[in-house]
């Protein structure tokens, strides 16, 4: 009697156990496939293959050069939506991943994207449309913190993601500085701004008060100002605007912001300059004052005097 009672425990138990969803459930493998046969249907998506991992996936752009290998830096823009709907990451001013290609899954992303990008994109340039089973980004745990049901908080967990990546050149003519001139010229047309010049460095600058000093800018100088500085979706990152305002050292300053003194200002001079990431903070960024990598900035300043 009792072996018949311990034998219907463990069966009831292993019942229980099997109808619980998880990583390694065998069913979770068609779950995914129907939800993202679904999402191609409901949104319209054409020409999408599928690898043999069960990534779903469209190349829009062929990448040129010699085959990625792990080892390889790489440098890569994305948008990120979840199939749910509750979680979208559009913002390519920020979106960026600079580093190894085999460091990719170490910084939060899927290890299916780092493999998607060796295995699809394959070389410099390319550019796809990844749709990437649950079980293959964060599972049926998701990431982040909060609820849910909060839009843009957390991933849920048993989500589908629908990312865009466009992996940046290393070629001259469609590389980063190609890019980051491309943002800034979208950023002046977006925000209908006009007359700003760009010199040969891809610095673009509009000069709205001219200064009335006459002591030059040196790399010996420093310049007393006003300013702020600032990404392209509008964040601010640093600023200085009250008396008696910030004493700079010229060659302390980026390099971008060290052009603009010494080629445009004077005493008096207010002006907005606004720069490429090669000019700025560069691959790497300042992750104390939220400015990611391969960011453009823009720098709004009012010089107060000019110490030589």
């Amino acid at each position: 009697m009792k072996k018949i009672i311990l034998s219907l425990l463990i069966a009831v138990v292993a019942g229980f156990v099997s109808c619980r969803k998880t990583d390694t459930d065998v069913d979770i493998n068609q779950y995914d496939d129907e939800q993202i046969q679904a999402y191609i249907k409901t949104n319209g998506i054409t020409g999408m293959q599928k690898d043999a991992s069960g990534v779903y996936y469209k190349v829009l752009k062929t990448g040129t050069g010699s085959r990625f290998q792990y080892s390889d830096s790489v440098g890569f823009v994305y948008t990120l939506h979840s199939f749910d709907g509750q979680y979208a990451s559009v913002d390519t001013i920020a979106n960026h991943y600079t580093g190894y290609l085999g460091h990719i899954s170490e910084a939060t992303y899927p290890l299916s994207l780092q493999t998607a990008i060796y295995e699809l994109v394959k070389n410099y340039g390319g550019k796809i449309r990844l749709l990437i089973p649950s079980h293959l980004a964060y599972g049926a745990k998701g990431i982040g913190t909060g609820s849910s049901t909060t839009v843009n908080v957390r991933i849920a967990g048993n989500q589908c993601l629908d990312y865009y990546i466009n992996v940046m050149n290393n070629q001259p003519g469609d590389n980063q500085n190609t890019y980051d001139d491309l943002v800034i010229k979208n950023y002046l047309a977006a925000k209908g701004l006009t007359g700003y010049q760009r010199t040969s460095s891809g610095l673009y600058y509009l000069i709205t008060r001219p200064g009335v000093g006459t002591t030059p800018v040196t790399n010996n100088s420093y310049v007393n100002c006003f300013y702020t500085t600032g990404l392209l979706n509008g964040l601010m990152v640093d600023q200085n605007n009250d008396a008696p305002g910030a004493q700079l050292e010229v060659p302390e300053v980026i390099t971008g912001i060290r052009e603009a003194f010494k080629s445009l200002a004077t005493t008096g001079a207010k002006m907005t300059i606004i720069m490429p990431s090669s000019l700025a903070y560069g691959q790497m960024g300042v992750k104390a004052n939220n400015i990611p990598g391969n960011s453009c900035l823009r720098f709004d300043v009012q010089v107060l005097n000019v110490t030589p």
